[in-house]
């Protein structure tokens, strides 16, 4: 029986793409937005949040500051702000927190940490138009911080991946004091095994592209792969086949440091970045000709003229061993290598072959070259040569 072929509309622009999400929070939202696009979504929380009010070294630090306000008080994220704010409440001491920050210059790197600011009570002093870190940290240095107290609201646990630690140690080399303000934490998850199947899907190119929404995502991620020792098959994965979605420079910023491209809206919100995927995927897609028809092979799925064709596992493995060098004639020992679970009986081949053909929906697009093995019937392109004359 043939598959029915799903099409896919204009407002349904991923369908048939496979797209991991990491984040902890507002995960739910994220994939609905996602899906509504018509994608598939793989969920595997790279962090788990320690609970603020649990966090004995926040509530250190916080009679610290109470005791000793700093100068400046760097506000980076809305979230983090606001928790702080409620576990203080938590453990008797927002008002005077409230207090000691007033004494404070504060500074917010975003709208969203100057709404959390002006919800406690507070004002900020200055904040970047592009809510960047560099920005915060240029403006810092600009008005010199020898000699200053200067805290600053962290986003996790410190690793060689993160990005916002450079930003403390920039400013003590310039003389200033910092006072690290762990304001959330975050630890990898307690079960490994949903970010186990994402890296191998990603390794596997079973995943058309992975999503982060915060630094600490990516380092867990990349910690992850480290541990289990598949850390350079994983960015080799993420620069050449799975693209690597950011929402914002930050973000993105130990990939960076790793030379893995990623792409980032110019807002730095969930929504911005759903709509980034939902133009940049289809686009990125390599589209063949074959038959007369146009074709996209996904990480799991096929696209054929517009309509998604979901192929067994067998039928997808065939389509990919063909691709790699589109047009080109395979044995089907080659292909035999290809199928899941291996054999050594050709007539495997034959049969998936069979199954393909007819999924595909025109069993032209697989051309039986005899005595040598199976190729993609990919069109040809010439190019006129016109007159040197």
């Amino acid at each position: 029986m043939t598959p029915t072929p799903v099409p896919c509309p204009t407002d349904r622009p991923l369908a048939g793409f496979t797209i991991g999400i990491t984040a902890a929070r507002r995960a739910d939202e994220f994939e609905a937005l996602l899906c509504r696009r018509g994608a598939e979504v793989m969920h595997a929380p790279a962090i788990r949040i320690i609970p603020l009010a649990d966090d004995a070294e926040l509530e250190r630090v916080t009679a610290d500051i109470i005791a000793a306000p700093p100068d400046v008080v760097v506000a980076t994220t809305g979230i983090g702000f606001r928790g702080w704010m409620e576990a203080a409440d938590g453990w008797g001491m927002a008002e005077k927190l409230v207090d000691a920050l007033g004494q404070s210059t504060v500074l917010a790197r975003g709208p969203k940490a100057k709404g959390s600011i002006r919800a406690a009570g507070l004002r900020e002093e200055w904040s970047p138009p592009n809510e960047s870190s560099s920005e915060v940290l240029d403006h810092l240095l600009e008005q010199g911080v020898d000699g200053v107290r200067v805290g600053v609201q962290l986003h996790g646990a410190t690793t060689e991946w993160e990005p916002l630690p450079d930003l403390c140690q920039v400013l003590r080399e310039a003389g200033a004091i910092v006072v690290p303000i762990p304001v959330y934490r975050w630890t990898p998850p307690d079960d490994h095994g949903p970010m186990d199947q994402m890296i191998t899907a990603a390794i596997d190119s079973d995943i058309d592209a992975i999503t982060f929404t915060s630094a600490p995502a990516v380092a867990s991620m990349l910690g992850r792969a480290r541990d289990i020792g598949v850390l350079d098959s994983l960015l080799h994965a993420l620069r050449t086949s799975v693209h690597a979605m950011c929402v914002g420079a930050v973000t993105a910023g130990p990939l960076h440091e790793l030379q893995v491209p990623t792409l980032q809206p110019t807002r730095f919100r969930l929504g911005a970045l759903a709509r980034l995927i939902a133009d940049e995927l289809p686009r990125r897609a390599q589209v063949l000709r074959v038959a007369g028809h146009d074709v996209s092979i996904l990480s799991r799925n096929v696209v054929v003229d517009g309509e998604v064709r979901t192929l067994t596992s067998a039928g997808l493995a065939l389509l990919k061993g063909l691709s790699r060098i589109p047009g080109r004639v395979v044995s089907r020992q080659a292909l035999l290598a290809e199928l899941p679970g291996g054999g050594d009986d050709t007539h495997a081949v034959e049969t998936a072959m069979a199954r393909l053909r007819t999924a595909l929906g025109d069993p032209k697009m697989v051309q039986t070259v005899v005595k040598r093995g199976y190729r993609l019937s990919v069109d040809l392109e010439y190019e006129e040569e016109g007159d040197d004359d």
